[in-house]
């Protein structure tokens, strides 16, 4: 079987709230509108498609404005994180090139072009990964965004790894395999594969996969 390995990022690889946070309040500002939002804000609607979240948090922006601040945040979001940076988890770096040695790994997130790369660069981590997705570019939601990196990389066996019961859903419709980031978000409503730490994740990677052969 050729096993891909597939990323959720905010929550699961890093944690960019605060930064994502300070850009978004600034950018209402420059926008005339007096919002102001918290990283728990952010943090509740994690997981969910940016247009979702827009329609959660800038309850006092008008309809007719909401999405064209919505893609000024997203612009102003991407810049920021590329110079800045977010919090990384612990072991990240040394998990995922570990796992690039014996595996495709690609990052499928809920989120706006450019920001996937932002995280790439900042890090210079895109030698780690073989692919990514979101909807930002293809216009299509997570499972879809799954399915089409998994068909472009030849990828039969999907594992992905998750924080978010939307990750799960999407791994589910998706016909992969569900790894929940128990560090991370959310909570998932069905009993599930799950790690506590990320240095927990190629053991069980290897359980998984049983007698299969890497290819």
């Amino acid at each position: 079987m050729n096993t891909g390995i597939f990323f959720d990022l905010d929550g699961t690889l890093w944690d960019s709230a605060e930064n994502v946070v300070k850009s978004w309040n600034a950018t209402f500002k420059e926008c005339g509108y007096d919002l102001t939002l918290t990283v728990a804000d952010l943090q509740s609607v994690m997981g969910k498609l940016m247009e979702e979240i827009a329609d959660i948090l800038f309850v006092s922006i008008p309809e007719n404005d909401k999405y064209n601040v919505l893609k000024k945040c997203e612009e102003n979001e991407n810049a920021l994180l590329e110079k800045e940076g977010g919090v990384l988890f612990d072991n990240i770096e040394k998990v995922i090139s570990e796992l690039s040695k014996t595996h495709k790994l690609f990052i499928v997130s809920n989120c706006q072009a450019g920001y996937i790369e932002a995280f790439l660069k900042y890090y210079n981590f895109g030698k780690y990964f073989t692919d990514t997705e979101n909807p930002g570019v293809s216009g299509q939601p997570k499972a879809e965004n799954i399915m089409l990196v998994a068909k472009r990389n030849d990828i039969d066996n999907i594992i992905y790894v998750g924080d978010t019961n939307g990750d799960y859903l999407a791994t589910k419709k998706a016909g992969g395999t569900f790894i929940h980031a128990a560090y991370g978000f959310g909570e998932i409503e069905d009993e599930t594969a799950k790690i506590n730490d990320i240095t927990e994740l190629p053991a069980l990677i290897k359980k998984m996969e049983g007698d299969y052969p890497v290819d």
